[in-house]
């Protein structure tokens, strides 16, 4: 990517402030001439900037591409047909460079439908690697002595015009994915760990997505839920609800409506003027004088309901796989073995088996190495070296449970 990248490491640093402006893309031509611009190159570094901190539901600010030596910001926000983005994310002909991309990978599934075709992850070559600080600011300052300002992680991506500030944190996050990737692949291959590399990242190009929709049982995933009594619990149902209203009308992140430790305050000391609101941990004069009205109104709707007396199931995470009890045990014995395995090849665990992967083993209960092979998410790799050991773990358990040597005790909801 250029002479810029063989400099030394204080050159380098130096120079990172000595850098030209970056392409700014805000409309179809401009994406065109890009899009013309890098038509014959093999790989392109691609980053995102949402504004998950701000929106209701939160969208791509900015995308950040770099190819060639050269940086682009393109801003989707100038309300322009980016498709051309979603052909290039799809052009198997191109390595696309993403660091820690699934992020990144649900936001295009979600907001464009967008899908991924050759997708390297440097963030999960760094873990497969090893790396105990895979992040890409350690990453970087470990190998190329290049600190990067990652203070900006949460600014407000959605405000028109970008800071200077912002502009040059922006473009560093792609600006070296490349060398990156070079150092990368060269360790993978002396080590034989690429397939182990691949299949991650195969793993994200499957990835298929929606918005998931709200539930009004998410209150009982907030910190403290289960300590409520159950017209807290009634409260806290009903405070939930009015939240993400006012959020999803207000276009606001949830959490910027009132925190989830002030949905739970409220609704155990069920204040009933907006004094007792204010004197609420969490709540202050400026929510009350906004939505104290809505706050203790929805306090008032929850006195006309029956106490919750049996706390709701936690909502499942997406893709989440349901077990009965015996499936819960056979996933942690699958478990500790993930783990132990993860440390006999000094890998992150994730990597040896994906957490979906090991749960959907654990409720077929597959008892051979070929079963194994055709659960859902398990790549060909980690079916060719781990399917009989997988496979072995299920057929002890089995025993175990057919011995009588292991007993249901107790009903697990998953």
């Amino acid at each position: 990517m250029g002479g810029f990248f063989f400099m030394t490491s204080r050159a380098r640093q130096d120079g990172i402030h000595d850098l030209p402006e970056p392409g700014w893309v805000d409309s179809v031509e401009a994406l065109d001439a890009l899009c013309e611009e890098i038509a014959d190159v093999d790989e392109v570094a691609i980053d995102t900037e949402a504004d998950s901190y701000y929106s209701y539901r939160e969208k791509i600010c900015l995308i950040q591409i770099s190819a060639k030596g050269k940086d682009w910001l393109v801003d989707p926000l100038a309300g322009f047909d980016i498709s051309r983005v979603g052909e290039l994310l799809a052009d198997p002909t191109k390595c696309k460079l993403f660091h820690d991309g699934e992020y990144d990978v649900l936001l295009f599934q979600r907001q464009y439908g967008f899908t991924m075709e050759n997708l390297y992850d440097t963030r999960a070559a760094e873990a497969t690697l090893g790396s105990e600080a895979p992040g890409l600011g350690a990453v970087l300052a470990e190998r190329f002595g290049i600190e990067l300002d990652k203070s900006l992680q949460r600014s407000d991506w959605g405000k028109r015009p970008l800071t200077d500030k912002q502009i040059a944190y922006a473009r560093l996050d792609t600006r070296f994915l490349s060398e990156l990737r070079r150092e990368q692949t060269q360790e993978l291959e002396r080590r034989g760990l690429m397939q182990v590399l691949e299949g991650e990242c195969r793993r994200l190009e499957a990835i298929r997505t929606e918005w998931p929709e709200f539930n009004p049982d998410g209150w009982a995933k907030l910190k403290g839920a289960r300590a409520l009594d159950p017209r807290a619990r009634r409260n806290a149902r009903e405070l939930f609800i009015l939240r993400d209203r006012l959020a999803r009308e207000r276009d606001q992140a949830c959490f910027r409506v009132f925190s989830n430790q002030a949905v739970i305050e409220i609704a155990r000391r069920a204040p009933e003027t907006e004094k007792q609101l204010s004197d609420v941990q969490g709540v202050s004069w400026g929510i009350v004088r906004r939505i104290g009205g809505d706050i203790l109104d929805a306090l008032d709707d929850a006195d006309e309901l029956e106490p919750i007396r049996e706390m709701p199931p936690k909502p499942l995470k997406e893709g989440e796989v349901v077990l009965d009890e015996a499936g819960g045990e056979l996933q942690d014995r699958l478990k500790s073995w993930r783990r132990e395995e993860a440390e006999r090849a000094g890998y992150d665990a994730s990597l040896v088996l994906h957490r979906l992967s090991m749960a959907r083993i654990a409720r077929e209960q597959p008892k051979s190495a070929d079963a194994i092979g055709q659960i859902e998410g398990v790549q060909t790799w980690q079916a060719e070296v781990h399917g009989e050991a997988l496979a072995e773990v299920v057929r002890n358990f089995k025993a175990d449970e057919s011995s009588g040597r292991w007993k249901p005790r107790r009903r697990r909801r998953r």
